[in-house]
């Protein structure tokens, strides 16, 4: 009993359940579209849809999760960190592994026949390109970093489709720019955590051999222009967003502001958040060497996690209450 319970905990650490928060994506174009709240009459609420096909993501992501460990098990136990993993460690059987991440697929493939089609090949896509990913374009500079960037995208498309909504060209320059900002992050801060553990250049291109193509400084300049690129966007978005009509118990409020405060752009109040939220990962990056892990860098840092609490809670309040 004991034995099963450890294997268990194994696979469901291997399975990286911090990172289910990114699939939150999958509720990005339903948020920015006015859809949140709505309720068709001849199928589930677009909440209740979007949130089901991110448990589908989940169950994908994770296995694919698992599979990479299996297929970088090599590579990982030079690694000053990963070997510490239930794979890497031998602790988690690479059998009981590999069933753990096929039963894992199969649901994930079987549960979105449920959904609209399209989502369906949102799926095999996003698990396409990871294991592409994992095999081959890791290894190949800026490819890699776009196909972090890709999967990213890949979430956003899927929370869209799954419910038939519209994205703005703004809005995905927004994703992409972003995606790409945190995908150097990463690789920004692998370099500087591997640095930092003493291994020698030939350990270096062991466990991350990708890192000796990119230099200190030209990884310098990627994070600033996709830093630029994401907040820049997001302006752009927000201020081409449609105008905010406020609702009849605000308009006397609208009356009484002077012409300078009565614009009608309320999204671009939202921008402020945005760039601190930059900076402040930059910060993170830069100065306490995080950014390895974009999802404990959010859930580690009371600041950052405060700005995209506040971030998301104007967002909703401009786009469900105020309009």
């Amino acid at each position: 009993m004991n034995l099963s319970n450890n294997i268990l905990f194994l696979i469901l650490k291997s399975a990286r359940p911090r990172q289910w928060i990114k699939n939150i994506a999958l509720f990005a174009a339903l948020i920015f579209s006015g859809f949140f709240f709505y309720n068709p009459s001849d199928a589930l609420p677009y909440f209740v849809t979007v949130t089901l096909s991110a448990i589908v993501f989940s169950a994908l992501t994770s296995s694919i999760y698992i599979i990479n460990d299996i297929i970088d098990y090599e590579a990982d136990r030079k690694h000053p960190f990963k070997k510490k993993r239930p794979i890497a460690s031998d602790k988690l059987p690479i059998p009981i592994a590999r069933l753990a991440a096929i039963i894992g697929l199969s649901f994930s493939l079987i549960a979105s026949f449920w959904f609209a089609p399209f989502f369906r090949l949102m799926v095999v896509a996003y698990f396409l390109l990871q294991i592409t990913y994992a095999t081959k374009l890791k290894h190949i500079p800026i490819l890699d970093v776009a196909s972090i960037a890709t999967g990213f995208l890949i979430r956003i498309y899927a929370g869209a489709v799954v419910v038939n909504l519209h994205m703005s060209v703004w809005f995905l320059l927004t994703v992409i720019s972003a995606s790409l900002f945190l995908a150097v992050g990463k690789r920004q801060s692998e370099r500087t955590l591997l640095a930092g553990s003493n291994q020698s250049n030939k350990d270096l291109g062991e466990t991350r051999s990708i890192l000796k193509k990119y230099s200190q400084r030209l990884l310098d300049q990627y994070t600033g222009m996709f830093a630029n690129a994401t907040w820049l966007s997001y302006a752009l978005f927000a201020f081409q967003d449609e105008a905010v009509r406020p609702d009849d118990k605000f308009a006397t409020f609208y009356g009484i502001l002077p012409r300078t405060l009565q614009s009608q752009k309320l999204l671009m109040l939202t921008v402020p958040f945005a760039i601190y939220g930059i900076m402040r990962y930059l910060h993170l990056v830069y100065e306490n060497n995080q950014g390895e892990s974009p999802e404990k860098v959010l859930l580690g840092d009371k600041p950052l996690l405060t700005t995209v609490f506040l971030f998301g809670i104007s967002v909703m309040i401009i786009i469900y209450v105020l309009s």
